[in-house]
């Protein structure tokens, strides 16, 4: 896995910058019921930089939004977005009172888990901070979302994959655990993360491929075939993300 401190200053402009984060925002509010002026508290889990975040907070000012995030160098530059609502956690154990938000968002976050059980135990732990009627937002199918059926995928379709931890239906399956139902889905443009053959490249070689260590000797296989490729700096066809939501039922 990466180390988010060490990737935080140069996080944002790797994935899309803004326009990757607008879209992020949008599909997420676009699930979360209320007008704009709603009172309310959303809690942005694993917020990173608080690129999203931000954006959040500045759409729905009726609500009092909170960033948290476990990597410390992430949590400084989200506070320089948010002040004073940014905090370090660990999103297996929030430090929050039961039916403490009206939303929880998880945002690239499920997909870096250890596997099922830390997965499910994250859900659960944002099912429990929800108020009953409360909605939880996150994205869902981030490496599959990648695929887009172009050369460079076929090129890396040999490479070892680890089991997805943020399936669409096992997250569904880990929601009803906590006592959620599906409650909407939607999708946006991955802007600017389109792959390209020499961006894959430089990627296989310091290790953003995690189930790949940059000394294994599959990276320098993988990296002549995406070298053969034409267009060596074009970029494919940008992933669309899945999002979906799940609510907490109302109390009786």
């Amino acid at each position: 896995m990466l180390d988010y401190d060490k990737e935080a200053g140069a996080y944002d402009e790797s994935r899309g910058g803004e326009a990757r984060a607008g879209a992020a925002a949008d599909a997420v509010l676009g699930l979360i019921p209320g007008p704009p002026d709603a009172p309310g508290r959303l809690l942005d889990l694993a917020c990173g930089t608080g690129i999203v975040t931000r954006r959040l907070a500045a759409a729905r000012p009726g609500l009092q939004v909170t960033g948290a995030d476990r990597a410390d160098g992430m949590a400084r530059l989200a506070t320089a977005r948010l002040p004073g609502a940014v905090l370090l956690a660990d999103s297996r154990r929030l430090p929050f009172p039961d039916g403490t938000f009206d939303a929880v968002t998880t945002v690239w976050l499920l997909h870096l888990l250890a596997g099922a059980d830390e997965v499910r135990a994250v859900v659960a732990e944002c099912a429990r901070v929800l108020r009953p009627g409360g909605v939880y937002v996150t994205t869902v199918d981030k490496a599959a979302a990648h695929d887009v059926g172009s050369d460079v995928d076929a090129a890396l379709a040999a490479r070892p994959r680890r089991p997805a931890t943020d399936a669409a239906d096992a997250v569904t399956a880990h929601a009803a655990a906590g006592g959620l139902t599906p409650a909407g889905r939607a999708a946006f443009r991955g802007h600017g993360q389109g792959r390209s053959p020499r961006s894959t490249i430089a990627d296989l070689r310091r290790g953003w491929f995690t189930v790949l260590r940059p000394d294994d000797p599959r990276v320098e296989e993988l990296a002549a075939r995406l070298a053969a490729l034409p267009d060596q700096n074009r970029r494919r066809p940008d992933p669309r993300f899945g999002v979906r939501a799940f609510r907490k039922p109302p109390a009786a």
